[in-house]
């Protein structure tokens, strides 16, 4: 009798908040991100990496990121992926700019019609992977060549050149000032914090309320754990694929929108090799490649590790062509430890 009423409570004794925090797929890129951090800290505090400048500059690389990511991290907790996003980027950048420079269109229509543009062609992936039942990877890697050849040679054939210029006055404008206004300089004018760090913010808040508090959220869960089982459960799946790969289109314009404002031209290879930066970032965050888990707050800190890496090598004083040789430590490594978090969320040894 003593026995079993000594070893009852143990098996109901409460599983400790730590032991709960490692569970979470958020918790390796936590320990990424801090890591990270303290190491360039060290590393390149004598080159100012600490100081304003230097956290404005990891801070916007990581909200650019972060915008991408987020919208990924969605799309592949739900099993799939999108290849097609870096060349969206350039696309959409262009889109915007030719409306602004050729057709003289105003600021705030050529940006409507920018993201309906996008939208279009994330609607079109998401009908097409359901259609053809074809593998997403497959898809959208032609849907990235066909955005990338069909930006290059329709804007060579229009302009004669790769680059196009916004207009002066349009950058002025309200409608794209929304994509660059400063929220505050410090550091004698050296560190700017621009709104784009507001715009990853509201992304990163509202992709995650969706996540966690909605149906919607649950329904993408559901699908990247099993399609055929979300289906006979009511879940419209078709419906639920189609509005992700329009939500990695609307990010991704959003991105163009952000760096075409802010450079103030667009170039037909802006955001080549972004769609596995956006992986990364995910998989760093603590997604699975083969769906059904994830967390786009993990994503947001998978997008500083990459921010906080990329400028950090730099202060460190260390050869940037070392930065790839990093990234692709960090996807090993992510994979590995989202491996182990995964088989201790569900109890596996």
């Amino acid at each position: 009798m003593t026995a079993a009423t000594g070893t009852a409570p143990s098996r109901l004794r409460a599983e400790s908040p730590l032991r709960r925090l490692a569970s979470r797929p958020e918790f390796g890129a936590l320990m990424g991100a801090l890591l990270v951090f303290l190491i360039f800290s060290l590393l390149g505090y004598g080159g100012g990496y600490l100081r304003w400048g230097g956290i404005a500059g990891y801070l916007q690389i990581a909200a650019q990121i972060g915008i991408i990511g987020a919208a990924v991290t969605l799309l592949m907790i739900a099993g799939e992926f999108d290849l097609s996003v870096g060349s969206m980027i350039g696309a959409a950048g262009m889109f915007l700019a030719m409306l602004l420079a050729v057709a003289n269109l105003p600021p705030w229509l050529a940006v409507i019609l920018t993201f309906a543009f996008a939208l279009s062609v994330g609607a079109l992936n998401g009908w097409l992977v359901m259609k053809t039942a074809l593998p997403s990877f497959i898809v959208t890697l032609a849907t990235q060549f066909i955005l990338r050849g069909g930006t290059i040679a329709l804007t060579r054939a229009l302009t004669g050149l790769t680059i196009v210029n916004v207009p002066a006055e349009a950058q002025q404008d309200p409608a794209l000032r929304i994509f660059t206004a400063n929220l505050v300089t410090l550091d004698n004018g050296v560190a700017r914090f621009n709104v784009e760090i507001l715009w990853w913010i509201a992304v990163v808040v509202i992709a995650s309320w969706v996540l966690y508090r909605t149906r919607f959220g649950n329904w993408i869960f559901a699908v990247g754990g099993s399609s055929q089982a979300a289906r006979y459960v009511g879940v419209p799946v078709r419906r639920v694929k189609i509005l992700l790969f329009m939500t990695t289109a609307g990010a991704a314009a959003l991105y163009a929108c952000i760096v075409t404002s802010l450079v103030g031209s667009a170039n037909v290879t802006t955001g080549t090799g972004q769609e596995f930066v956006a992986i990364v970032t995910a998989v760093l965050g603590g997604t699975l490649l083969t769906g059904g888990y994830g967390s786009v707050v993990g994503s947001a800190l998978g997008a500083f590790v990459l921010g906080a890496t990329n400028l950090g090598i730099f202060y460190a004083g260390i050869n940037t062509d070392w930065y790839l040789v990093v990234l692709g430590a960090l996807l090993l490594g992510a994979a590995l430890v989202n491996a182990s978090v995964l088989r201790r969320a569900s109890g596996a040894r």
